[in-house]
């Protein structure tokens, strides 16, 4: 129990030590240094928002399709694919 006590004890003062001079090292740079000109970073869409309501109305209804022919698996995944090339009409 001592042990542990004590490697506790190191860790907590190295991470305080760390936020110190982390704090430290960010209040001078930001007195002394000019601001630089910040460029905003292209935003990444997400894989919901990339999704038009048209494709997803036709993902809907491959699935719908899938579903009714009880298709599972690879068989969906290619059933699918195949199905959304075609703009959702089974093939």
């Amino acid at each position: 129990m001592r042990i542990a006590s004590v490697l506790t004890s190191i860790a907590l003062a190295g991470f305080i030590a760390t936020g110190v001079a982390a704090a430290a090292t960010t209040a001078a740079t930001t007195t002394t240094a000019a601001p630089a000109a910040t460029t905003a970073a292209p935003a990444k869409k997400s894989a919901a928002s990339a999704m038009t309501p048209e494709k997803t109305a036709i993902s809907k209804q491959c699935s719908a399709l899938a579903d009714a022919k009880k298709l599972h698996g690879k068989a969906r995944e290619k059933f699918r694919a195949d199905c959304k090339k075609n703009g959702g009409k089974a093939t």
